[in-house]
């Protein structure tokens, strides 16, 4: 497990790359733009659900990451499989 410095500094990167994922899929959305680029990715208008995905899973690792800083393990997925019985 990383320590504390490390854990903050991945918080802040993570923190600054949702703050330009959201703006790029405002900016899509809006029609300000018809594609966008963020460090080397291009998206275009078509590509809103990708972006929208993105952002789901910087906000999940923004959780965990937050959560490990507060002396708690990060969070785990767990499936359910539902039968009938």
């Amino acid at each position: 497990m990383a320590d504390r410095t490390e854990l903050t500094a991945r918080l802040e990167f993570k923190k600054a790359a949702l703050e330009k994922a959201r703006a790029a899929y405002l900016d899509l959305l809006d029609g300000n733009v018809a594609s966008y680029t963020i460090d080397g990715r291009s998206l275009t208008r078509l590509d809103l659900d990708k972006l929208k995905n993105h952002i789901k899973a910087l906000e999940n690792e923004i959780d965990g990451l937050e959560n490990m800083l507060k002396g708690g393990k990060p969070r785990k997925a767990i499936g359910i499989v539902q039968r009938d019985w």
